[in-house]
């Protein structure tokens, strides 16, 4: 099948038969059912070792461009690594720790940031230290209240 590398073969093709597998006709479908789980994490559900969390972020990017839903999906991604790095929300105090931690989840995001998209990101980056969410703000998906204020539905 991939001989033991997510690269081999026909990846795509087999990225798509392991959605369908799992009942979901699209890969947007099945990591929109999953909003908080990491790019990794969706993968190994899709086969551990056979597939990488790029791979899926490209076929994501992909779908997200032919539906006009880039934005959506950047926002979904701020999901993702917010949930993997503060997965107890916002941090209440701002000390060493969790500015790092803070700082990593806006990292991750930016560069799965497809280049349309990074000037809204940093602008969006910048309001949220410039005046951090309540403690505790945990999106729990793309169509949360702050992001749809910090990175509207207009196509870049």
């Amino acid at each position: 099948m991939n001989e033991g590398h997510p690269w081999r073969g026909n990846w795509v093709a087999r990225l798509y038969e392991r959605v369908r597998e799992r009942g979901y006709d699209s890969l947007t479908a099945f990591a929109e059912a999953r909003p908080t789980a990491s790019l990794v994490a969706l993968a190994e559900e899709l086969g551990k070792n056979d597939f990488a969390a790029v791979q899926v972020f490209k076929g994501l990017v992909e779908e997200a461009e032919r539906s006009h839903q880039l934005t959506r999906l950047v926002r979904g991604q701020l999901v993702r690594e917010l949930s993997a790095c503060l997965p107890n929300g916002w941090p209440a105090v701002m000390d060493d720790a969790t500015r790092f931690k803070v700082a990593k989840a806006l990292g991750l995001w930016s560069a799965y940031t497809p280049v349309t998209h990074e000037k809204r990101v940093e602008q969006a980056r910048a309001a949220l230290l410039a005046t951090p969410p309540p403690p505790g703000w945990r999106p729990l998906g793309p169509d949360d209240e702050l992001l749809l204020t910090l990175l509207p539905d207009e196509e870049a």
